[in-house]
């Protein structure tokens, strides 16, 4: 008997799992859209993405990503 409830329970899951699979295949079907709208408009797609990676990262981590940069930048003359 609980192999039975432990095969539904498993069915269940993988089921939830490919819904939202789904889902995530149209959300990134979406957010291509709103990058192939904007380089219609002008705008850079490379530095679009480096804003919004960024801006998910947390303020003390995106400084210091930025400081290292600038470090690099330097020694390297750039």
């Amino acid at each position: 008997m609980s192999d039975n409830i432990s095969a539904e329970q498993l069915r269940l899951l993988i089921e939830r799992v490919e819904r939202l699979e789904e889902e995530k295949k149209g959300i990134a079907d979406d957010i291509k859209d709103v990058y192939a709208e904007a380089k219609s408009t002008g705008f850079d797609v490379k530095t679009m993405r480096t804003i919004v990676r960024l801006r998910r990262m947390e303020k003390h981590h995106r400084e210091e990503a930025e400081m290292l940069l600038e470090t690099y930048k330097q020694a390297l003359g750039i």
